[in-house]
């Protein structure tokens, strides 16, 4: 198939870090033609690095809001350009999905689906209404759901290898401070969505549960505190939850680690424990780590020890959720990153944040 002319909306550092070098490798698959953002001196230093990056014998078309003749408004109005890819701040997004729905072209925005649950059930209610029944795709880029090492975590599980799931336990802890690149953009320093790192990267670990675990987070019970200043208005939940089938688990997320070492030596993964074994997933050096721990029995079901088995995939989920979106767009749905399925894990993020300790229904909050 010809490649798909595609233009990317936002030119931070996730845009030029994650979003161009995986387009680099889908090849002939997309076109990039343009960039829109708000100012005209980002938008040309992207256009720029996507030069270079994906080896263009020209520049991107530059789009921004400093000129009425190059406008967003304009760039959506290209024939030649089918679909956006949408890396704006987390508050600015859904008018932009919509405003490029109503353009005519398909949408993948980047998570969270919405600052909250609200925002997000309009969104997709307009969306099922109005755009998709005219066959328009709009899909959240959610990487962590189209991880093929968290895929690789389902397979182990819903292939019995570690029996029926028991409980689960899901550890994040990171540490920033004033120099970090993520605080020193403007739209994080001083949020103005609920969370702030929490939502913006709290949804990840939502995302890779939601794949792994056999059944959806049902109940969490949960508090929410301010361990560092400069993250307001909440950088640390601690919560407990239970799955639809009885499973239960322990989720902390903090993005206020006092000092490097303690974010380095918490040891951030998800284990989950079964009636025969058990499995970890780790994230070092770009690379997943699947240990999966299974008990051995003898040919009278009596166990002997247990054995070992390691899986090792590098992470592609930005690659593979624009591929996935491009298929989609051709008629083949994968069903990764439909947007019911990331209001979840804005709906587990809002529960936690408000629970105060008592038990919020994430499944009810969650429905459309």
């Amino acid at each position: 198939m010809p490649a798909k002319g595609v233009a990317i909306l936002g030119s931070g550092i996730f845009a030029t870090e994650a979003h161009l070098p995986a387009i680099a490798v889908l090849g002939d698959a997309i076109e990039l033609k343009a960039v829109y953002s708000r100012s005209n001196k980002s938008a040309s230093a992207f256009a720029r690095d996507a030069q270079k990056v994906l080896k263009l014998g020209h520049a991107l078309d530059v789009y921004h809001d400093e000129d009425q003749a190059v406008s967003l408004d304009v760039l959506l109005s290209r024939s030649d350009i089918i679909a956006v890819i949408v890396v704006l701040p987390i508050t600015v997004q859904p008018g932009v999905i919509l405003k490029a729905l109503a353009a005519g072209k398909h949408v993948l925005s980047e998570k969270p689906v919405a600052p909250d649950v609200s925002k997000g059930r309009a969104l997709i209610k307009e969306y099922e209404a109005k755009y998709k029944p005219k066959g328009l795709v709009w899909r959240v880029a959610e990487n962590f759901e189209a991880e093929p090492g968290y895929r690789a975590a389902q397979r182990v599980i819903q292939d019995g290898k570690i029996g029926k799931v028991t409980f689960y336990n899901a550890r994040v802890v990171n540490f920033i401070d004033e120099t970090s690149k993520w605080y020193n953009t403007p739209w994080r320093t001083i949020p103005d969505y609920q969370g702030g790192f929490l939502l913006d990267g709290g949804v990840h670990t939502i995302a890779a549960l939601r794949v792994i675990l056999p059944s959806p987070l049902k109940t969490v019970s949960a508090f929410a505190s301010l361990a560092k200043d400069i993250l307001p208005p909440q950088d640390t939940i601690n919560a407990i939850v239970k799955s639809v089938d009885g499973s239960h688990g322990l989720i902390e997320l903090t993005w206020g680690a006092p000092t490097p070492s303690r974010s380095k030596e918490a040891g951030s993964n998800i284990t989950v424990t079964g009636t025969e074994g058990w499995l970890e997933v780790t994230r070092v050096n770009g690379v997943m780590r699947v240990t999966v721990k299974t008990i051995t029995r003898d040919k009278d079901g009596k166990p002997t020890g247990e054995e070992t088995q390691v899986i090792e995939v590098r992470e592609v989920g930005i690659e593979k959720e624009i591929e996935s979106f491009l298929g989609a767009i051709d008629g083949t749905d994968d069903g990764i990153d439909a947007p019911r399925s990331t209001l979840i894990d804005v709906a587990f993020i809002e529960a936690a944040l408000n629970s105060g300790g008592a038990p919020v229904d994430v499944v009810e909050l969650s429905k459309v």
